[in-house]
């Protein structure tokens, strides 16, 4: 039902000249392996079209609405190039089509973050060729209803092109393939700066009553637009004014122009980007989505939550694959500028982790290679490199160590507490430091820096100024100096026992 009325709605009409495909099936493409594969595109209304590709060869009419879309059954691992022919009127051929594995990804900036502007860019960019690691920038699209074309191309791995791929979803794609040894094909719908809200589908904002506050704010917003940008036109008008003035004295400007503000036509706005960049895209056939955002909704972190897992149900839902894999990034150590409690980005990293109670869901834990100073870390190598981990062993079945230390327990021994581990079998290590980052506190509620001390696969956790420990937090703040690892050398999760 939900695929059905996603494909609708192109042209009221129905007419169309010609046969056409969807723009996602364009030369370069990659197929998902072992999946139903739908095919779809416009052509007249009543027109027999038919797909064929890898030996398969079926047909359809066109609906009245000019829409129409066949499946095709799933099919094996392809590395070598091969047609994907559609016949109406007219005949459609897409070359250059390999059959692997496709992940989706999303988010704001640190997912669209290029390879570029990552760590030792130019030696990646000059070692990258590989023709079977592909890359789909889904073109920016904000829209007030949901939409059935994304502008895009696909682009295989050269050191032409890679550049301008997302660095986490590159630095994954090579791990995994690397791996499983059939062609990666990565759908890159991602927009820097937006909230979680933009990317959640009509239905899925609508299936909670809670989130009513979410349109609320966003009416607040466009109704005080306005006022704020009349302020932000002048203040443009002074900046400008200010950058002449110092070229004209030949002095140095490194003032940045003041930020749009928020109103209409803005990439917040709530399900804007599920119409315009997620919609489109169904119900491609995929193997999982790999999710990096967080930081623009840090602020109001008591709602991401279940405004995440409402976005990952209905992001299924509309993709009619069953609950395909959604593995994300817990976001980094940082030090937040506007953030008076130092605390906004850990209760964010704790709904995240939260989430993992839906099926088929796995985060990477990035704790450690944040840079506290910017809020784009260039490591995005070892980004990847953890995501990949954890699709290795969750989708692919492949042995091997996947996540650092997750709190299991922790049991009292006096004034101390003894805290267990799951994922902790190889020993646990702090970097050749002391272990940093923990506290206690005991009945009045007031947390202290603890003493840590590793015992086996254990930690034990004291302070002088807490004699009955009552609750325990690790790594909870923005920028904690987070230093516990398992012996495969992953980082522990943030974690709290109190609720307070």
């Amino acid at each position: 039902m939900f695929r059905l009325c996603l494909l609708v709605g192109l042209s009221a009409a129905g007419a169309y000249a010609e046969v056409v495909l969807a723009p996602l099936f364009r030369d370069g493409a990659v197929l998902q392996r072992d999946k139903p594969v739908p095919i779809w595109g416009t052509a007249d209304a009543g027109e027999k079209v038919t797909v064929a590709f890898g030996g398969q060869s079926v047909s359809t009419t066109t609906g009245a609405d000019g829409r129409w879309i066949v499946t095709l059954d799933a099919l094996p691992a392809q590395a070598t190039p091969a047609e994907l022919v559609v016949t109406g009127k007219n005949t459609v051929a897409v070359r250059d089509v390999v059959v692997g594995e496709v992940w989706l990804l999303s988010g704001q900036s640190n997912m669209e973050w290029s390879v570029a502007r990552s760590m030792n860019a130019k030696e990646e960019i000059a070692a990258a060729n590989n023709p079977l690691i592909r890359h789909f920038k889904v073109a920016r699209n904000v829209a007030t209803e949901p939409q059935t074309q994304a502008g895009g191309t696909w682009n295989a791995t050269t050191p032409e092109t890679v550049g301008g791929f997302s660095a986490v979803g590159y630095y994954f794609a090579r791990d995994l393939q690397r791996r499983v040894d059939v062609p990666i094909g990565l759908i890159n719908s991602s927009w820097g700066g937006t909230p979680i809200e933009a990317w959640m589908s009509p239905l899925a904002l609508a299936s909670n009553p809670a989130f009513a506050v979410v349109n609320e704010r966003w009416a607040a917003t466009l109704a005080s637009y306005p006022q704020r940008k009349t302020a932000h036109d002048e203040a443009v008008a002074k900046w400008e004014a200010d950058r002449a003035a110092a070229q004209a004295a030949k002095q140095p400007f490194t003032r940045n122009r003041p930020g749009d503000p928020a109103g209409p036509g803005h990439p917040s706005t709530p399900t804007s980007l599920f119409n315009g960049m997620i919609n489109p895209l169904v119900p491609y056939a995929l193997r999982g989505a790999l999710w990096y955002q967080g930081e623009s909704n840090a602020p109001r972190a008591a709602e991401y939550h279940a405004l995440f897992a409402a976005m990952i149900t209905h992001w299924r839902k509309h993709f009619g694959q069953g609950d395909f894999p959604f593995l994300w990034v817990q976001l980094a150590n940082f030090k937040v500028n506007n953030d008076a409690t130092g605390q906004t980005w850990a209760y964010l990293r704790e709904a995240q982790t939260e989430t993992l109670s839906l099926p088929a869901t796995g985060q990477a834990v990035i704790i450690d290679i944040g840079d506290p100073n910017d809020i784009h870390p260039t490591n995005k190598q070892e980004v990847g490199r953890r995501l990949s981990l954890i699709a290795r062993h969750q989708v692919y079945q492949q042995p091997g160590d996947h996540s650092g230390p997750v709190f299991e327990r922790a049991a009292r021994e006096g004034a101390t507490l003894r805290v267990y581990f799951k994922y902790a079998d190889n020993g646990l290590t702090a970097a050749d430091k002391p272990l940093q980052a923990f506290e206690l506190a005991g009945p009045d509620r007031k947390f202290y820096p603890a003493k840590a001390v590793i015992e086996r696969n254990t930690v034990v956790v004291s302070a002088p100024e807490v004699t009955e420990p009552v609750a325990l937090r690790y790594a909870w703040s923005n920028d904690p100096g987070a230093n516990l690892f398992n012996g495969a050398g992953l980082p522990a999760a943030p974690f709290r026992t109190d609720t307070w």
